[in-house]
């Protein structure tokens, strides 16, 4: 897997975004991500949906690559951990956990995020909150118009549309805007939503190979 990486300034703060659908604040030594939707293909099978596991492996072994790339202190997931609930993926998931026991292990809820008290305490969370202010910034699984200064969000799953003359291809992305950061969903095992993204946003596209401002 390749880290490519890719630093703005917001606030004053240094941000590293990268092609991993994450990124990384130094000063905070946080990677923060969104929308991780743990247990989904679990969820699907239940269902009667036949998906393999090798998703969410996938997708923990990218987090697992990233953290080992920047050692980070804090893991802040800015909602939708989980998809449905406790089920086989959140065992599995758990186990993977538990090969950190240093990393602090942040959630800002999400919509997904039903979380009961033994849950909570099966996921080993150091912080479990709505909203979380840190710094310059306010973390916030879905924005909120209400509120005043900068958001970091998830939720939207955002992706663009570029087009060429021959073919329109779709790339997740993140989406900066004056007071909002959208952030990528972290899982692969999600859509993209390229019709509800912040006015005025320029937008971070990204690729097995780089990430790109357009």
């Amino acid at each position: 897997m390749f880290i490519a990486t890719k630093e703005i300034i917001i606030q004053n703060e240094a941000l590293t975004l990268t092609n991993q659908r994450a990124l990384f604040w130094e000063k905070e030594k946080a990677l923060l991500l969104s929308d991780l939707h743990i247990g989904k293909t679990a969820h699907f099978r239940k269902n009667g949906i036949a998906l393999a596991n090798h998703i969410m492996k996938s997708d923990l072994e990218r987090l697992s690559a990233l953290i080992e790339y920047f050692q980070p202190e804090k893991l802040v997931v800015v909602g939708d951990l989980l998809h449905a609930g406790d089920n086989s993926d959140v065992d599995e998931f758990c186990q993977w956990r538990n090969r950190y026991p240093d990393l602090k292990f942040y959630l800002i809820e999400g919509n997904h995020d039903r979380i009961s008290e033994p849950l909570e305490k099966k996921l080993c969370l150091d912080f479990k909150e709505s909203q979380l202010e840190l710094g310059a910034f306010t973390l916030i699984h879905e924005f909120d118009n209400e509120r005043s200064g900068f958001q970091i969000t998830g939720h939207i799953h955002p992706g663009i549309v570029l087009n060429s003359a021959v073919k329109s291809i779709r790339l997740p992305c993140f989406a900066l805007s004056e007071n909002q950061l959208l952030l990528p969903a972290f899982s692969e095992f999600t859509g993209l939503d390229t019709k509800n993204l912040p006015g005025k946003s320029k937008f971070f596209v990204f690729t097995g190979e780089g990430i790109y401002e357009v």
